[in-house]
């Protein structure tokens, strides 16, 4: 029997837990439509941004290793899949909208620049005082504004919760009513596991990469506090496995170690805070309590990871060297196109007039492939080719 959207609600109210965001109240879309017959708010919210073209590009944008260094490498599309999984993950056990944090998981890196964080740095540097450029405000533009796929309104057009979710670490975003709920509420729990989702996931698999590509060695993983905790499911591997199988089955084992760790504790949190509704959640955030996380002694040997991963994988010269390629890159193509706006598309310049020349540029070159970004600089005759 065909279930409808009553249905498919009903069901969800036996699921969740009662501080979970339920899809009957997804929050409302800044333009008014109907509601899809079989498909939930945040159902409808994940399809829209997976056929986006920002979703599409990220494919070809950096994560730690430029796509020329590699095939196996994360890219920001690979990263960003592990991050929704991770999400649901959490989500499923503690109860949450699964979809929801799906949504914002998929989302939260649509604004990234090229060349990963040295892009955004850039972009950074560039618009300085020019209404600045972050990568997170960045991707609210994009499904708010940016992607064209509807005539009648721009952007996605997504639930009120899925763009609370995406407004991470909450930042300045605008003066406008959206920012006024998120100040006023906080965030979900959902928008929150996706934040430390996203560290947990790019530490696990920088980690991996990182190894994998040699810039990491197995014996500096072993001088780390976090070893205690590994070593019995490591020792079980055997002699008999390969360097890339030793690798990958110790990522595994790291991911699994810390995605239990936080749900442990976040659970924990919950409990002892009496969390029974979205209300007491808002509440818990007023208050700065902190309802997810890691416990103190594990947060100790996370934040070792992640300073280690700092020092000897992206402060690796090779590393380093690629970064400063891709801020060149980004720098040249800016003061290229602010000089020659008529080399921008027309879908980017009509909002020249409104937003500024600096804006136009920065949306243009934020939303650029690394490929497509090298390759630019060839087409437009900016002789400086450090890939080839």
């Amino acid at each position: 029997m065909k279930k409808a959207t009553q249905d498919l609600l009903q069901e969800e109210e036996k699921i969740l837990s009662p501080y979970a965001v339920f899809s009957k109240n997804p929050g409302i879309r800044e333009f008014p439509e109907e509601d899809h017959p079989y498909r939930l708010p945040f159902q409808r919210d994940k399809d829209r941004i997976v056929h986006s073209h920002a979703f599409k590009r990220l494919e070809y944008k950096t994560q730690v290793f430029i796509y020329s260094e590699g095939d196996h490498f994360r890219n920001r599309l690979t990263h960003t899949l592990e991050v929704a999984g991770i999400s649901r993950t959490i989500s499923k056990v503690l109860g949450l909208n699964e979809d929801l944090s799906e949504c914002i998981a998929l989302a939260h890196d649509l604004g990234h620049s090229p060349f990963g964080h040295a892009g955004q740095e850039a972009l950074a540097d560039l618009m300085r005082g020019r209404g600045g450029f972050e990568h997170n405000k960045q991707s609210l533009r994009v499904v708010r504004i940016l992607e064209r796929k509807y005539p009648n309104f721009p952007g996605l057009n997504l639930c009120g919760e899925t763009l609370l979710g995406i407004m991470k670490h909450g930042g300045d975003y605008d003066h406008s009513e959206l920012h006024g709920i998120r100040k006023e509420e906080g965030p979900s729990l959902e928008a929150m596991i996706v934040d430390f989702s996203d560290e947990i996931t790019y530490s696990a698999h920088d980690l991996e990469d990182g190894l994998e590509s040699g810039f990491l060695k197995l014996e500096e993983i072993k001088n780390l506090k976090i070893w205690k905790r590994l070593k019995d499911s490591y020792s079980k591997l055997g002699s008999h496995l390969n360097h890339e199988s030793i690798i990958r089955s110790l990522s595994r084992i790291f991911l699994n170690t810390v995605v239990s760790e936080f749900i442990e504790e976040t659970d924990r949190r919950i409990t002892a805070n009496r969390i029974l509704s979205r209300t007491d959640v808002s509440l818990a955030y007023k208050n700065q309590v902190r309802l997810v996380g890691f416990s103190e002694e594990f947060l100790d040997e996370f934040k070792e990871v992640k300073s280690f991963l700092f020092e000897a994988l992206y402060r690796h010269p090779q590393v380093v060297r690629m970064s400063e390629h891709g801020k060149e890159t980004i720098h040249l193509l800016f003061k290229h196109f602010e000089i020659h706006p008529e080399k921008i598309p027309e879908s980017y310049l009509i909002r020249e007039e409104r937003e500024g020349r600096a804006r136009v540029v920065c949306d243009y070159i934020a939303g650029m492939t690394d490929r497509y970004a090298i390759e630019k600089l060839k087409s437009e005759g900016i002789f400086w080719f450090p890939y080839v």
